[in-house]
């Protein structure tokens, strides 16, 4: 972890800049002359048109006209995946026995990030994803279970600090939140609120999961937006991974049909491989045996399979 934390600060800086620049689609150096300044939020209200002063009624004036604020040209859609408790090594991708046929599609095409760095906690790791931030810098030095009164340790994540979401929202982007949330302090994560520090707080306009570390995968304890939910009566053989994939699917159809032109950005965060370990037998039994060979054995391999891409 102290190479973790030394890391995350040296490179805050880097991360500030290439956000500016993918934002604003130009280099750090030409970005000055644009009109649109994207490195403020909320970005500054457009207008086209209209007369400096209005005449004496409607008939004698021309209002102007209000420009929605979107996002670069070219800007891309943006998908995140959060999985808990998985290993580097653990999917196939990267040497592992777990099948990720799309994910081996990307790394053939030479897409595959080694640099890999973790709190080893859940809340943490969370809150340093979504905020670029080191995890103490946004209260979140341990799980929000364990909150104390300390800096760095209060579960609360100060407005100084946007989350990607708000930035992207801010600047065009459609926003949905799929899962596991775990970063809003305890005391706020019932029904009464208050929402400010929930995802629809922080910059996400979509949110369908749950708010606690873990949740039954089959009766879970569900929110959308911050209304309680319940699972789908009619669903059958119910399982959560495949609702909150269903509800993503269907809001990025959404997006396209309503939007085509507004690109958008995807946290999805599925209760997997966090305990409880609930799945149906068509996703495990496919694994029976694979793992006997114990973990030693399963590590020489592995990281001989790594070694192997070099």
């Amino acid at each position: 972890m102290p190479t973790q934390l030394r890391r995350t600060r040296r490179f805050a800086p880097i991360v500030n800049t290439l956000v500016a620049t993918c934002l604003t689609g130009l280099s750090p150096v030409a970005a000055a002359p644009q009109i649109l300044d994207r490195t403020v939020l909320p970005l500054a209200v457009e207008t086209v048109g209209g007369e400096s002063e209005p005449g004496l009624t409607y008939k004698d004036s021309e209002p102007y006209r209000v420009v929605r604020n979107h996002a670069p040209a070219g800007a891309p859609n943006v998908v995140i995946a959060m999985l808990d408790d998985t290993g580097f090594g653990a999917a196939s991708a990267f040497g592992g026995l777990i099948d990720t046929p799309n994910l081996d599609k990307l790394a053939a095409e030479g897409l595959r990030y080694n640099c890999f760095h973790t709190t080893a906690l859940c809340s943490p790791s969370r809150a340093a994803l979504l905020t670029g931030r080191n995890h103490h810098d946004v209260g979140y030095g341990t799980i929000m279970e364990l909150a104390t009164g300390y800096d760095g340790y209060n579960s609360i994540i100060p407005k100084s600090a946007a989350t990607i979401a708000r930035v992207l929202e801010g600047n065009g982007y459609s926003t949905a939140a799929y899962g596991k949330w775990h970063n809003t302090p305890l005391w706020e994560t019932s029904a009464d609120g208050p929402f400010d520090r929930w995802p629809t707080g922080l910059g996400f306009n979509e949110f369908y999961g749950f708010v606690a570390g873990e949740t039954n995968q089959y009766y879970p304890s569900l929110y959308h937006g911050t209304t309680p939910v319940d699972r789908p009566e009619s669903a059958k053989d119910y399982q959560l991974t495949t609702d909150l994939a269903n509800h993503a699917i269907k809001w990025t159809g959404y997006q396209k049909t309503l939007a085509p032109g507004k690109p958008y950005f995807v946290y999805f965060a599925p209760g997997a491989t966090h305990a409880p370990h609930q799945v149906g037998r068509e996703w495990w039994a496919p694994y029976r045996g694979k793992f006997d060979q114990g973990w030693d054995k399963l590590r020489e391999q592995i990281f001989a399979r790594q070694k192997s891409w070099a």
